[in-house]
């Protein structure tokens, strides 16, 4: 009989994994309060960036926390009112940007991320949907090479593992790519070999029904805790009753730290409140995503029109939005495009994206419950990290045994 595993959580990470799942033969059912995709996987950036590999915590970075926690215009702000509850994550944050860690962390990410693009084109293609990604590359924009040093680190470790870079000196070079771009940004970083999703929130919802296509249940039903039986997790509680399930693979996304609590497993998962706004009519035509280093915005042409999102807050899952927050991204566009039409933006989005402090997700077993598995904590790569690690956990779980090691994304490196 094939297995049944529930996967907790409908953002894009489960809908990967629940559709590789389905396509092994197991009898999968996805459940979720929310629709699919209709959290942080709708507002993201629409990045797929295969060569992201340096951690957000690099070495100096203890400089920057005065500025995260005194800067409320900083691309990664910690209000202080939400300072002390952070510390406890500051701290291993810092910690983690010891240079060799971040050299590990950086090996694991490219072994998960390095074939990004080819899994996703691998699903969209058998749901008749490879219109949903643009394979035009990414540009990043800096005002000079004083302002390139201080990512100088990043973009070299990013190097050593493959990501190609094309350097474009001067104005005229970086408006042979995007005309459009008037600001006085003179040194481009055109990388030809990351893409990007026009439709976020279309693309989870073609991998939804895939996942209904290959056999498999998505339920709008929340999970209000996992459930025990003999040392092992046995299934779900949902306000309707309990669930039986063979596995259950925990994608709640942020909210995944609450579920595992009451099972004596202490995450420090934190979520990074990411902001977007939508321009339907900007007035300017790109042709792939852009991104000013001053916050590292990302100005994305999609479906919808342009979308302008980034910036990482911290405030918990409870606090409302920052409107402040939106409306420095429209600044972070007319520094690049002055001419960029604003009235017509369609308010400020913001989603929680899951973070740990070393940049890596949580994946595969928990040794002290059988039967759990956890897919959670992309943090700013959820789009890019969703397809290979639905390949990776399916493989893991049913067969054949994936090349890939999972112990560096392991639950029980945190103790």
């Amino acid at each position: 009989m094939s297995q049944r595993i529930i996967v907790v959580g409908a953002g894009i990470v489960g809908l990967c994994v629940a559709w590789h799942l389905a396509r092994s033969g197991a009898a999968v059912t996805v459940l979720d309060g929310a629709a699919p995709g209709s959290g942080a996987s709708s507002g993201n950036a629409g990045a797929i960036s295969a060569g992201s590999v340096a951690p957000l915590a690099m070495p100096g970075v203890l400089k920057q926390v005065p500025g995260m926690l005194l800067d409320p215009a900083g691309a990664l702000h910690i209000p202080p009112g939400y300072a002390l509850r952070a510390a406890p994550w500051l701290m291993r944050f810092v910690a983690s940007a010891r240079p060799a860690r971040v050299a590990a962390i950086a090996e694991a990410l490219s072994g998960l991320l390095g074939n990004a693009m080819e899994e996703h084109r691998r699903i969209l293609a058998e749901e008749g949907a490879l219109d949903l990604i643009r394979e035009t590359g990414q540009l990043y924009l800096y005002r000079d090479r004083a302002q390139y040093a201080k990512d100088a680190g990043g973009w070299a470790l990013r190097q050593q593992h493959g990501m190609r870079i094309q350097f474009l000196e001067g104005g005229e070079a970086i408006r042979e790519l995007e005309p459009d771009m008037r600001g006085d940004y003179a040194l481009g970083l055109l990388i030809r070999e990351q893409g990007s999703s026009v439709n976020p929130q279309r693309q989870a919802e073609v991998v939804a029904r895939g996942v209904e296509r290959l056999g498999g249940m998505i339920r709008r039903e929340a999970v209000r805790a996992l459930l025990t039986e003999g040392g092992r997790v046995a299934g779900v509680a949902t306000a309707a009753g309990p669930i039986a399930a063979d596995q259950v693979v925990l994608a709640a996304g942020a909210w995944s730290a609450r579920l595992l609590a009451p099972l004596g497993l202490r995450v420090p998962l934190e979520t990074q409140r990411g902001y977007h706004v939508m321009l339907p009519d900007a007035g300017i035509t790109l042709q792939r995503p852009v991104v000013p280093a001053d916050r590292k915005a990302f100005i994305s042409p999609m479906e919808g029109g342009l979308r302008v999102a980034g910036t990482v807050e911290f405030g918990g899952l409870d606090a409302p939005p920052t409107s402040r927050r939106g409306a420095l991204l429209l600044e972070d566009l007319l520094k690049a495009f002055p001419q960029a039409r604003t009235d017509g933006a369609a308010g400020h989005w913001m989603g929680h994206r899951p973070c740990l402090p070393d940049s890596l997700p949580v994946l595969g077993p928990v040794k002290s419950w059988p039967g759990l598995w956890c897919a959670f904590g992309h943090g700013h790569l959820g789009l890019t990290g969703s397809a290979p690690t639905g390949a990776l956990l399916a493989r893991a779980m049913l067969g054949p045994a994936p090349n890939q090691n999972l112990m560096p994304f392991a639950v029980e490196r945190f103790g």
